[in-house]
């Protein structure tokens, strides 16, 4: 059975299939991915640690941001239950909201966002709570 490592290089070789660079969408796609097949908390673990792996190895570990990483993960969680689609592009059809980077501005306050602690550790919503099944 393959690793946390491999399980995230294959994702990603997924998400990256055909595009140049690892932007919000590819974000989006490869949370997506891995809330399907590993479920929310398993995800989660898997793209925090993948993503905070592959910025460290970039020699920009500074861009890893605990709470925007869980974050996104709870959200796509949540919307993926909402309904069982298997295709990302009707998925996103069907929560274009998703594609917006400003969405957990509705979550948050900017200045917790930009804290240190929630650059390093995950924070709680502060300005309206996320959705729940």
């Amino acid at each position: 059975m393959p690793g946390d490592a491999e399980r995230f290089n294959e994702l990603m070789t997924q998400v990256m299939t055909n595009v140049s660079h690892f932007g919000h969408r590819q974000h989006v796609h490869l949370s997506w991915l891995a809330v399907r097949r590993y479920g929310a908390t398993n995800a989660c673990q898997l793209v925090c640690a993948g993503i905070q792996r592959t910025a460290r190895y970039a020699g920009a570990p500074q861009k890893y941001h605990a709470t925007v990483s869980r974050a996104w993960i709870e959200l796509i969680a949540y919307h993926a239950a909402e309904h069982e689609i298997e295709d990302f592009d009707t998925f996103t059809r069907h929560n274009s909201a998703l594609l917006d980077k400003r969405l957990l501005l509705r979550f948050y306050e900017p200045s917790t966002l930009a804290s240190s602690v929630a650059r390093t550790d995950w924070v709680k919503p502060d300005r309206a709570p996320f959705p729940v099944n």
